[in-house]
């Protein structure tokens, strides 16, 4: 300890097996470890937990405190450490991407934001808060919606321009110019600046109508009273006009929910909640000041105030530094302690608390539900105790090839998509289904029962292993045939003991081993409706699993068609692309870049591709 350096960085906890368990900051290093051995540190119960788990102590010093900050931030979010608050799912939540590196940009949402030169607001907590507000934007900007990254010549406009919903760049019927200015818009309307959007699009109308194009006038006074209409929803929180976030907590259970309100100009255009695991043992400050780190790490506006309803008094500073720096003008965290920006930071922590109290009689209303579903399910199978896990196997190919098999897992009625797992069918030719489900069940049995030895025999941990753990319920998307693969293969590998099912799609019909005729449960049968979303969820990773393989070997083939383009840079489009849809939407100077790739050759693939 005494050799670590009086200087600001991060320090790394590690257990054991090197799990990286916490990271933090530090203004100081040697004085913020050493407290990790203080009598204070001794009473804390999370200090308690965290150092019975230590065992490795790694640290990167920085120039500065703000630096250590960013460094924390980024490695908590890349490790994702047991003791630290962090936001779950980040990575899933959608934006919207204004792409202003094209020449006519298009918005869109995606869930990787990227330094690409876009511009990307959210992130959003609610994909319907995300297409809501992607249809209002369709109606009121008639910007383009096609797919490709710059839009492909055509002879006539298309419908989206016949119904003015887009301005036919394609067609030539507006110049990058006019198309920009449209898209100035759609950036102020999204960062909160509809009165300048307004006094903007009034000067357009009075000189379109100024020019005598009454047409084109009329046209932006639609925009405007579209606008218009938004803004009147909006409430009015403050006069002084200024841009502001407001963030909040409430926690009950062991659970955080965390409220940020979005002022600007003056008026609440929105908000946004999010809610953090395993917080109880923390101070409120605390949770507020890890969530801040993480939540403006992200996003791309930052305003020029953010009000907190609390946060560590000695952050404040290295907090308006790196958002200051982040934002490229000054910016204040403050916390109220009276008048009108308290009664602000009191509202969003009591819209916070509605929504933690909305999630956890959700969470109870549907843990409930569930576990109605698998009682009725244990009953209608003949299983002694409603089934914990539940494993539904599909298969996928068309006229045989590329046959695939997905295996999708169900605890407590919930998905578990990280123990999902998908095969390569490799010794059925032709369209099988009846074989390739066998096939596909004898490797996932015969690899757990291999495990299973591999465990008790002290030589493979259960987390290395991927296949030791075993159905409560095994269920088969199809019927009779299905089934009786399914029942050849667990006794092929000595798991009779297992439940197994069959659910036909076109009647919907449970089949069992055993019974000549299906069981037909009603369409509100609780069980049902949970093997339906097994089963559908089962197809969708099939699926997805073969079109991936489809749409490999089709770019391969697709490619061999073009002049110029060798095994060699085939292999590197592959590589670098992954699929055709993402080759068709690349530009000129994105083929070119693909290693073994120039200019000659990325203009034979984009005419290929345009022809």
């Amino acid at each position: 300890m005494d050799t670590l350096p009086e200087k600001p960085g991060v320090y790394i906890y590690r257990d054991a097996k090197g799990d990286i368990i916490y990271v933090g900051k530090a203004v100081s290093l040697k004085h913020r470890v050493r407290s990790y051995f203080g009598a204070a540190a001794a009473r804390d119960p999370k200090v308690n937990a965290l150092m019975s788990r230590a065992r490795e102590l790694e640290y990167i010093a920085t120039d500065s405190e703000v630096e250590a900050l960013i460094l924390e931030s980024n490695l908590i979010k890349e490790h994702r450490p047991r003791y630290n608050v962090y936001l779950k799912d980040d990575k899933s939540y959608p934006y919207l991407k204004v792409t202003l590196k094209e020449q006519f940009p298009r918005v869109l949402i995606t869930r990787r934001p990227a330094k690409d030169g876009s511009r990307y607001f959210g992130p959003y907590t609610r994909v319907g808060a995300v297409h809501e507000t992607l249809r209002l934007l369709k109606r009121i900007f008639p910007l383009r919606t096609c797919k490709q990254k710059e839009p492909a010549a055509r002879s006539r406009p298309c419908l989206n321009q016949h119904i003015r919903r887009c301005l036919g760049p394609c067609c030539d019927l507006v110049t990058p110019g006019e198309y920009r200015r449209v898209v100035d818009g759609v950036l102020l309307f999204l960062e909160g600046k509809q009165e300048k959007l307004l006094k903007e699009l009034r000067q357009r109308m009075d000189m379109a109508a100024g020019n005598l194009d009454f047409e084109r006038a009329a046209q932006i006074r639609d925009q405007l009273q579209a606008v218009e209409k938004v803004i009147e929803k909006q409430k009015i929180v403050s006069d002084d006009l200024e841009d502001r976030d407001v963030v909040a907590m409430a926690r009950s259970r062991g659970e955080s929910c965390v409220m940020v309100f979005f002022v600007r100009g003056g008026k609440l255009i929105g908000r946004e909640h999010f809610v953090l695991d395993e917080t109880e043992s923390m101070k409120r400050a605390e949770v507020l000041y890890a969530f801040i780190k993480q939540y403006y790490l992200q996003v791309e506006f930052i305003p020029r105030e953010v009000l907190v309803e609390d946060v560590p008094g000695d952050e404040i500073e290295v907090l308006e530094r790196w958002l200051s720096g982040k934002r490229g003008a000054r910016v204040y965290v403050s916390r109220p302690r009276r008048g009108e920006k308290k009664k602000l930071v009191d509202l969003a922590g009591r819209n916070a608390l509605l929504v933690l109290e909305e999630v956890q009689a959700g969470r109870a209303a549907r843990s409930d539900r569930l576990l109605q579903a698998l009682a009725e399910l244990a009953r209608v199978v003949d299983l002694d105790a409603p089934p914990r896990r539940l494993e539904c196997f599909d298969i996928s190919n068309i006229q045989g090839a590329e046959t695939v098999a997905s295996m999708v897992v169900f605890e407590d009625g919930r998905p578990a998509p990280q123990q999902y797992r998908r095969f390569k069918i490799k010794t059925v030719s032709g369209p099988d289904d009846f074989a390739s489900m066998r096939e596909a069940l004898g490797r996932r049995f015969s690899r757990g029962r291999e495990e299973r030895e591999l465990i008790d025999s002290g030589r493979m941990s259960s987390r290395q292993a991927k296949f030791h753990r075993l159905p409560d319920l095994l269920v088969v998307d199809g019927g009779k045939g299905q089934l009786s693969s399914a029942v050849a293969a667990l006794e092929e590998q000595g798991f009779t003991g297992i439940a197994a099912c069959g659910l036909a799609k076109e009647e919907e019909s449970l089949f069992l081993p055993g019974r000549p005729d299906p069981v037909r449960l009603p369409e509100s049968s609780p069980a049902l409706q949970v093997l339906q979303r097994l089963r559908d969820e089962a197809h969708r990773f099939a699926v997805t699993y073969h079109r991936q393989l489809r749409g490999k070997r089709n770019l391969k083939s697709m490619l061999e068609e073009i002049e110029g383009v060798g095994a060699t840079r085939r292999r590197e489009l592959l590589r670098a692309f992954g699929s055709v849809e993402k080759i068709k939407e690349a530009g000129l100077e994105e083929l070119a870049a693909v290693p073994g790739m120039n200019r000659r050759a990325a203009r034979a693939v984009l005419d290929f591709f345009n022809d």
